[in-house]
């Protein structure tokens, strides 16, 4: 009997592909999501379902299910002109436009090695008493 398994060689067969819970495979562990760096922006069509579904709830108040708004929003984006869909993808570029923006200031943060503890905010403050003192000498 050329190739035939017996039940218990195909029983162990399963049971190491099921695998035994959290550490079981050889995996190569994930780095942690750094919680600082920024999200990325909506699409052109996730700009659109914002407004979609406030409009779709005040149609429908009593509706509970997600599928039903998520499948009635892409039937109204597929059948709207590229003229209508124009504003939504406006809104989605600037928000990619302010995302580029973040990254880059993300980027050079990690590159300068992090070492920069002040916020914005302090530092402004700081620059704020710096002016104040000058004026003070001046009087």
């Amino acid at each position: 009997m050329k190739g035939s398994q017996t039940k218990s060689d195909s029983m162990q067969a399963g049971n190491k592909l099921k695998g035994n819970g959290a550490g079981a495979g050889k995996r190569a562990k994930k780095a942690a999501k750094d919680p600082n760096k920024p999200k990325r922006p909506a699409s052109a069509f996730f700009v659109f379902m914002e407004e979609f579904r406030k409009q779709y709830k005040e149609a429908n108040p009593d509706n509970r299910s997600v599928s039903a708004v998520g499948k009635a929003g892409g039937e109204k984006w597929k059948s709207m002109t590229d003229a209508e869909k124009a504003p939504f993808v406006q809104k989605a570029e600037k928000r990619k436009s302010e995302y580029n923006k973040k990254m880059q200031a993300y980027s050079l943060k990690l590159a300068g090695g992090g070492n920069d503890d002040e916020s914005d905010k302090s530092k402004s403050e700081v620059n704020d008493e710096d002016e104040e003192d000058e004026d003070e000498d001046e009087d």
